[in-house]
This record gives C-alpha cells, sequence and structure tokens, in this order.
C-alpha cells in the first residue's frame, strides 16, 4: 500500500476544520463583529488625528503668511528708511519670498 503524503493528508483534513467551523458560528460570528468593533475604533481615532493635524496645518499656513506679510512691510520700511545711493540691486528680496 502507498503511503499518501503529509501535504495530502493535511489536506484532506481541511473539511473536518470547516466543519468544525460551521458547527460553531457563535465564534466566528463574536470573533468577527469584535474584530469589526476594533476597525471601526481605530478608523474613528484616525479620522480624528486627520482633522486635527489639517486644522494644525491650516493654523500653521495661516501663521506663515502673517510672518511673510511682516517680513515684507520691515523690508520695505529698511528700504525707505536707507539713503537711496546706499541701494543695491543685491538687497532687494526677490519675489518669490
Amino acid at each position: 500500500m502507498m503511503d499518501v503524503p503529509d501535504s495530502l493528508t493535511a489536506w484532506a483534513q481541511v473539511p473536518d476544520s470547516l466543519t468544525a467551523w460551521a458547527q460553531a458560528p457563535d465564534s466566528l460570528t463574536a470573533w468577527a463583529q469584535a474584530r469589526l468593533n476594533e476597525l471601526e475604533a481605530k478608523l474613528a481615532f484616525a479620522e480624528d488625528l486627520l482633522d486635527t493635524l489639517n486644522q494644525t496645518v491650516i493654523r500653521q499656513q495661516g501663521q506663515i503668511d502673517s510672518l511673510q506679510q511682516q517680513l515684507r512691510l520691515l523690508h520695505q520700511q529698511w528700504q525707505a528708511a536707507r539713503p537711496d545711493e546706499a541701494r543695491n540691486p543685491r538687497d532687494e528680496i526677490p519675489p518669490h519670498y
């Protein structure tokens, strides 16, 4: 008689494990529900974190815009206070600032 390889033996046992799962649907349902609840909690946390980070970025962009405007005004005041002959084109702030 020919011996059955271990992989075939394991494959032959799969229906038995499926039968065991079919006989215990409550435990599978409970596991799936617990996993779903866990994933929903993680999603809610991630959404809250994303919203908080978005608000932080919006606030920081406003601060950056304000600081850039203040820098432009200070530069204009500094240029206005300097004598005309001391002005040098290299002292000009490029338009992208």
